[in-house]
């Protein structure tokens, strides 16, 4: 048990809400523990120069955290006049994984910008923002689906992460004083047919083994399939039904 009574291998509460904002082409609210972030899907017609007349569209997303979502205020990126490293490597980590689900061709030459803002963070934004991000990039992609043609999202994608806390046990799902303390770190992004995206890795504290490295995975593996049978339920059997169609 951890501080909270919560088992190492439970997640905490996660909730999504789809369509929470009217202008973007998608959205979602989602509040995992006491994180919350709120995602946005945009389409535009362009697409960068590289795949000008190609037929082929583009997704890229940008990240912020909001000045009150931290316990210590964290000053507006764009006042100190450019972004932190830590921005650049989380939002090019969410666009790589959405990419890695998304049939660029269907898209046709569109770009798809996904906006992640966090408005209170309490460890694993990056996650969140991932599996919030992909809800809303599924409900964009219907409003430019033509029935009888391929449907853009070709897998279910979520992320959660996972670690080693000082007594050496394997935790899911950690908060902001258990990232901060684990001596192990990582972040694992997974398709629903169980292929790995991304898998973020660090000893902060200690090396790790193999097989300590192999039950991470397996720890974080159980914890997608739990994320992403909410995500089902969050875009209903309508929507989930389109992901992989074709035709």
């Amino acid at each position: 048990m951890r501080y909270n009574r919560r088992p190492n291998d439970k997640l905490r509460e996660i909730k999504m809400m789809r369509g929470f904002q009217r202008h973007p082409d998608g959205s979602c609210l989602i509040e995992w523990g006491h994180t919350k972030v709120l995602c946005a899907a945009t389409f535009e017609d362009r697409v960068p120069f590289f795949l000008k007349n190609t037929g082929e569209g583009w997704v890229t997303a940008e990240y912020s955290l909001l000045p009150s979502s931290t316990n210590t205020r964290t000053q507006r990126e764009a006042k100190r006049g450019r972004q932190s490293g830590r921005t650049e490597e989380i939002q090019r980590l969410i666009g790589r994984s959405l990419r890695s689900v998304i049939d660029t061709k269907a898209l046709g030459e569109r770009t798809l910008t996904i906006d992640c803002d966090v408005f209170e963070a309490d460890g694993g934004t990056r996650v969140a923002s991932i599996t919030g991000a992909f809800i809303a990039v599924v409900c964009a992609c219907e409003k430019i689906y033509e029935k009888g043609k391929i449907f853009p999202v070709r897998d279910f994608l979520a992320a959660v992460s996972v670690g080693i806390n000082k007594k050496n046990e394997p935790i899911l799902d950690l908060t902001y004083d258990e990232d901060s303390s684990a001596v192990v770190d990582m972040n694992v992004v997974m398709t629903g047919e169980g292929k790995f995206v991304e898998v973020q890795g660090t000893g902060e504290g200690r090396p790790f083994s193999r097989k300590e490295h192999d039950n991470l995975l397996n720890l974080a593996e159980k914890g997608i399939n739990e994320i992403i049978d909410l995500q089902k339920f969050a875009l209903g059997n309508e929507l989930s039904f389109r992901i992989g169609r074709v035709g």
